[in-house]
């Protein structure tokens, strides 16, 4: 997981969290994953996993990626990070995410809209907050919140969308250099969105 999406899961996320909460994170990158690991201190009643990957150390396995073998009303969070781009069809995915969380429970996503183009088995989507808002809508989730920024390299006067810092490889190194002198640095932007499901 890259950078920006850990600074803005802290910022914006976490303090919305409190124990005792069942979880349910989609497509971890890790395990414990590292959405999980950045949670530190607050104490779950679960943090179940999901993906289409078979993983013994998964909680469930989907073999289709718009109906999980989850009952309804299931989790008080669900949440997805550099996930969504890599969904075919997001608008029947965000439905389902809707589904298994409970009444006056929360949808968590975070997006890359600047990062290249990585199939993962196949990569299709970058979305900007009006767009989550669409999704939530046909979900029939209710948004509190949807912004797309970058927390990274605060340092620098200048930047432009692109990949991590960590993830340039070559470039890096032009940009801690030439970066204090004013010229553009390279800086991934992620749109997170968390929708509350209503009561009926």
């Amino acid at each position: 997981m890259h950078e920006n999406a850990k600074l803005i899961y802290k910022k914006h996320v976490i303090p919305e969290l409190s124990n005792g909460l069942k979880v349910l994170e989609i497509g971890p990158d890790a395990f414990p994953s590292t959405l999980q690991g950045l949670s530190t201190g607050l104490d779950f009643a679960c943090w179940h996993t999901l993906d289409i990957y078979s993983r013994a150390e998964l909680t469930y396995t989907a073999t289709d990626p718009y109906q999980f073998d989850i009952p309804s009303e299931s989790y008080d969070l669900v949440i997805s990070a550099q996930v969504l781009e890599h969904v075919r069809m997001p608008w029947r995915w965000m439905p389902e995410l809707a589904r298994v969380t409970k009444t006056g429970g929360r949808v968590v996503t975070i997006v890359p809209v600047s990062w290249t183009y990585h199939e993962a088995p196949v990569d299709c989507w970058r979305i900007y907050p009006e767009g989550m808002r669409a999704l939530h809508e046909e979900a029939g989730l209710e948004t509190e919140l949807a912004l797309w920024e970058s927390l990274e390299t605060p340092q620098y006067k200048r930047s432009i969308p692109g990949n991590s810092m960590g993830d340039q490889g070559r470039r890096e190194r032009f940009y801690k250099i030439f970066g204090p002198l004013g010229f553009p640095v390279e800086r991934s932007y992620d749109t997170l969105a968390i929708g509350r499901k209503p009561s009926a």
